[in-house]
Formats: structure tokens, sequence, C-alpha cells
């Protein structure tokens, strides 16, 4: 028997029935909601698209462009936000999710926020930089503490250094970790602590909230702890807590027991490493011993201690034969030299000093030759250069020019250039090769 197809509804019928559900819904459309934004997303179109999260659920969100615009802040992944918008189904999908009308910084969010800025400023200081941190002593005689009196965190820390390495003295600064005044009580102990001729200082508290550990998150804290001259471990918190004070401190520590740990030997492993060295240095000096017998048999046995005459014959020799070598050296260099000086002796020059004299006199009478043949080279070029100088002015001279038979006219002393620059009847004068004329002006013809 076929079923009634009739009584089945569509999957769109069925979201478009539940979406009219929620539209309808008074309570719906006005929601106020607390949570901590997750897989944000911006979209070009200036939509906003995250999740809302608190420890155990989530609530997929939208925040449309014209809300998104009026926002005075960023949002990005793990701001803690109050948001208000209505609940409502997304009919494509089935799902539903809240659509954000507004929504505002949480104050936990504003405290993450304010660490992220705080520890990007003091990174680009070079507060965290490895180069400054300072090296932990391997066996500490005085350790300071910095952390409240009362409380699991100071126990931890005496018993496990109590346990570990009783040798070291502990010196408590107790002081606030938490709430309003904490910051300044800190920072003043670990000033004080400076003057205790401390080989090592613990800063820190418990586990807590990010409120309850905010004092480690002041500036003024860690500016302190980067001017202690005393090496700094912090211990704030839990494993998965992390503090401005974590990072500019010289080291980390995880936890309280942690820093305790870091801080001292375990007397344990220094007693089995006193028995290794003591073993080891017993077995040294046994070999040492054996050695050394083996060396005094050597001598005992050795020739020079059976014949001790033979040492010095052998010396004396070698002295003989250095003797024998110097002589010969020394003869050597005064040979060398007497030949050197006979050289010098039988020179010609000694023989005959004026030769030396002549010698110099034709290499002078040869300097002048050159230099006069040099000079009457030089002007003879400059001669011809000049003679074809003069050729070429003699080109352009304009008398030379009137020598072929060519005249120069002049008016009121300006030569005349154009038919236009004289009129009928003026007088000019026209220069010829061998003088001047004067001449009246008739007529003019215009070519």
């Amino acid at each position: 028997m076929k079923p009634n197809q009739s009584k089945y509804l569509t999957v769109s019928t069925i979201n478009r029935y539940l979406k009219d559900q929620f539209d309808r819904n008074e309570h719906l459309r006005t929601v106020f909601l607390k949570g901590e934004i997750s897989n944000f997303k911006g979209h070009t179109t200036g939509h906003l698209y995250f999740s809302l999260k608190d420890e155990t659920s989530k609530i997929n969100a939208i925040m449309f462009s014209r809300n998104a615009s009026k926002l005075t802040f960023q949002p990005v992944d793990g701001t803690k936000v109050l948001v208000v918008g209505r609940i409502g189904i997304y009919e494509a999908s089935g799902s539903y999710q809240i659509y954000v009308e507004d929504m505002q910084e949480d104050g936990v969010g504003n405290l993450y926020i304010a660490f992220e800025k705080l520890k990007e400023q003091l990174s680009k200081e070079g507060l965290f930089d490895p180069k400054h941190k300072k090296t932990l002593p391997k066996y500490p005689t005085k350790i300071g503490i910095v952390t409240a009196p009362t409380g699991a965190a100071i126990r931890d820390i005496l018993s496990t250094i109590k346990r570990r390495y009783p040798l070291c003295e502990t010196i408590l600064f107790p002081s606030l970790v938490q709430g309003e005044y904490a910051a300044p009580d800190i920072v003043r102990n670990i000033k004080r602590a400076n003057n205790y001729n401390l080989d090592l200082l613990i800063v820190g508290r418990g586990g807590g909230s990010i409120e309850d550990l905010w004092a480690f998150n002041e500036e003024i804290v860690a500016r302190a702890i980067y001017d202690s001259e005393v090496p700094v471990i912090s211990a704030v918190g839990h494993e998965v807590d992390f503090t401005i004070a974590d990072f500019v401190a010289d080291h980390r520590a995880p936890t309280p027991t942690g820093a305790a740990e870091m801080a001292v030997p375990n007397v344990v492993d220094l007693l089995k490493y006193l028995n290794q060295l003591q073993i080891r240095l017993g077995e040294s000096i046994i070999k040492k011993i054996n050695y050394q017998k083996l060396v005094m048999d050597s001598l005992k046995n050795s020739y020079v201690i059976k014949s001790p005459m033979i040492m010095f014959d052998n010396k004396r020799q070698a002295l003989d034969l250095l003797h024998n070598q110097l002589l010969e050296g020394m003869n050597d260099y005064l040979e060398d030299k007497k030949g050197t000086l006979e050289q010098y002796r039988t020179h010609y020059i000694l023989k005959n000093p004026r030769i030396l004299y002549e010698k110099k006199k034709e290499m002078v009478s040869r300097f002048i030759v050159d230099l006069n043949r040099t000079m009457m080279n030089i002007i003879d070029r400059k001669k011809v250069r000049i003679c074809h100088d003069i050729e070429k002015l003699e080109l352009v001279n304009p008398l030379e020019v009137l020598k072929r038979g060519y005249s120069v006219s002049y008016r009121d002393g300006n030569v005349i250039k154009n038919i236009k620059d004289i009129s009928i009847g003026d007088t000019i004068e026209v220069r010829l090769q061998d003088g001047e004329l004067q001449a009246k002006v008739e007529s003019t013809k215009e070519k």
C-alpha cells in the first residue's frame, strides 16, 4: 500500500513555518546576549559574520552593515561583547541565528584589548628581548618571594624549596596580588627585595580569572621586573595563564610549584652527582698513580740514571759542534766582507775620480743638445701654425676684397647695406682700395 504523500511536507515548508514562528515570538524579537566572538569574518559589503560562544555553547550571528558602521571598536576573535538583537531562522539552511542590531565590548574584552596593546608596546621597546634575560644561578643561597603571605602559592613554593634544597634561605616579601592597590604594592616589594643581596626572586600568585591576575598585566609591574638587578622568575596562575610579567621576566614558570623547582636544584640529584664525582675522582687518582709508577720505573731503568756521564758527554759533544759552526760562520762572514771591500778598493772611480765628472758632464751636454732640438721643433711648429692663422685672417679681411675692384659705401659713418637706407640727394662716402670719395645720390632703383 502506497503512503499518502499529501501528509508529507517539503523541507522549504517546514523551514518557512519555523521561521514564521520565530518571527512571531515576542521573546525572540529583542534578546540581550553576552559572549566571546569566534570565527569572525568581515564581508566586502560591510556585513559581519561571527559566532558568539560561552563555556559550553555557541550561536551564529550576523550584523548587517547599517548597524556595523555604528561600532566604536574593531571586533576580533576573543573579544568579549554584549549584543542586542533578534533570533530568527535563515530559511535556506534551516539554521537559527541572532541578527545583531547593537554590540558593545564587555569588561573582560576591554582587558584583553588592553593586554594586547601593552604587550605590543613593551615588545617594541625591547623589554621582551632575550638578550636582556639574566641567567639563573645554579646553586642559590638566598631566594626572595613576592606573593601573598597566605594561600596555596606561598605554601607550594616554600614546601618545594625545603624538600628539594633545604640549604637555601627564603625571604617572603608579603604583597597584595589582587585588586586596585596590588600593582603598586608588587612594585614596592620588588624594589625592596633588590636591597637584600638575593640570588633570585620569585614573583607570582595562584590561579584565577583575568581580572584576578590583572595586577601582573600592569605596566609599572612589568618595568619593575625589567629594572630588577636580581634575576626574576614569574609564576602567575596556572600553566595556561599568561601575563605581561611572564614575558618580561628572565624566566617564566607554569605554576608557583614549577617556579620553585626551576629556582633550586634537587638535593637528591646533587647527592647522586656528588657520588658519581667521588667515584670518578677515585678512579682518576688511581690512574694517575699507576701512570706515575710507570714513569718512575722508566726513569729508574734509564741509561742516564745508570751512566750519568753519558748525558754530560752528549752535551759536551753538542757544545763542540756549536762552537765549530760558530767559527765557520764567522770566517765565512769575514771572507764575504773582505771580497766586498776589495771590489770597492779596485773600482775605477777610486782610481780616477775625474772619470765620474766627465761622464756627468757628457750627460749634461747631451741634455742641452736635446733641449735645444726640442725647443727648435716647438718654435717651428708654432711658426707654421701662425702662418696658417694669418692666411685664414687674410681670407676674411675686407681690405683684400677691395683690391679686387669692390667698394664700401657709408652714410653718416654707417655702412649702407640696403637701398632703403638712403634717399635721393643724400651725400655718401665711398671707400676704394687706394682712397675715399664722396658722391651725391641722384636716383635709386630696387631690383
